[in-house]
């Protein structure tokens, strides 16, 4: 009879082969799925898996070259709602591709999201996919480049879902969205309404490419309709709800004169609708409210919010499909998708002066 492990102790490749009968590298051969074994060879094997409750290392597995290949998605938080629709696009497609995700988080730091890369690649992710906007600096992109190139030679590859290239020849897949021209058209939107005093509430720090492409949108807008960008109506803050309010409330109590409010998301927006709320003012009667994202949040405020339709979970799923499917999608390793504007309750005309001033 086979020796059964005592209490605690861990079952290893030789008490599953002394169990079915067979040597240890049956087993291995068994487990890993590389090499021709019979039938009923099989069937002993696992049964004495199932019986001895063993689990495979799975770092052996790997070294083995049987072992599961890995979608790492790095991503700023699990928190924000794009993102994690974003995330759920990869997952999926990762799912069907039969590979299985790892997701990480940077909180913003680009220092963790270099050290990320570079973990992933020693632990042999077959793709890299980053998620959401990085930073512009060319200290940043040379090193970003570097790590691309890294991940090329040990087989891996380095996947941009929501930010542009890098260079024409970084080896990465691209999948971005057209940030610029989504904002462009709903800037474009407000002014065909009448309105002339719109403040731009972008996000983050200076030289992060979502920001950037926003605000490239927002003052091309202006250009194109020859209107001024007045630099006091764009307002720098952070991917959340307080800081739509925060921002709003400060604009307000310093008696900043406009009529529409482009905030850079739907979630800032929807901090902007509180603050206007809360200070008396009808939206869109008195002012007028746009976000960006069209995340489900947009149909749920009041009133509904007009903004700008991204699919993000389209955008994960496209960014894994292309970058494991590289033979196939030759041509699509730089895409761009379209976005549009919603229209729902948010936006109006600009309320009409009144008599003796506002």
């Amino acid at each position: 009879m086979a020796r059964q492990p005592t209490s605690g102790e861990r079952p290893t490749v030789k008490d599953v082969a002394a169990s079915s009968g067979v040597s240890a590298t049956t087993v291995s051969r068994v487990l890993a799925g590389n090499y021709p074994v019979s039938t009923a060879t099989r069937a002993r094997v696992m049964k004495a898996v199932r019986e001895l409750d063993y689990v495979i290392n799975a770092q052996a597995r790997a070294l083995g070259g049987g072992g599961t290949k890995t979608v790492a998605f790095i991503v700023h938080d699990l928190v924000g709602p794009a993102f994690a629709y974003v995330g759920q696009g990869v997952e999926q497609e990762a799912t069907a591709e039969g590979r299985l995700c790892l997701v990480c988080t940077t909180h913003g730091d680009p220092e963790r999201e270099l050290e990320l890369i570079e973990l992933m690649r020693e632990q042999q992710a077959e793709a890299v996919v980053l998620v959401g906007g990085g930073s512009n600096s060319s200290s940043y992109i040379e090193r970003m480049t570097q790590a691309a190139r890294g991940l090329d030679k040990s087989g891996s590859r380095l996947v941009l879902c929501g930010r542009p290239p890098l260079g024409p020849d970084v080896p990465a897949t691209v999948v971005e969205y057209d940030n610029e021209g989504g904002a462009y058209a709903i800037t474009s939107y407000l002014i065909s309404l009448g309105h002339r005093d719109i403040v731009f509430l972008g996000a983050g720090r200076p030289g992060h490419s979502t920001v950037d492409g926003r605000l490239r949108g927002f003052e091309r807008a202006h250009k194109a309709h020859h209107l001024p960008v007045p630099q006091q109506q764009t307002r720098a803050i952070t991917f959340d709800r307080e800081s739509g309010y925060q921002a709003t409330h400060d604009l307000l109590a310093h008696g900043h004169k406009f009529t529409a409010i482009f905030a850079a998301t739907d979630v800032v927006a929807s901090g902007v609708l509180v603050a206007l709320r809360e200070a008396g003012l009808r939206v869109p009667e008195d002012v007028s409210v746009v976000g960006y994202d069209d995340i489900p949040l947009a149909r749920d405020l009041t009133p509904q919010l007009t903004t700008v339709h991204v699919d993000h979970e389209d955008l994960g799923r496209t960014a894994v499909r292309y970058a494991l499917n590289r033979d196939r999608h030759a041509m699509n390793q730089h895409t761009v998708i379209g976005t549009h504007v919603v229209i729902r309750d948010s936006a109006g005309p600009p309320p009409k002066p009144r008599r003796g001033g506002r």
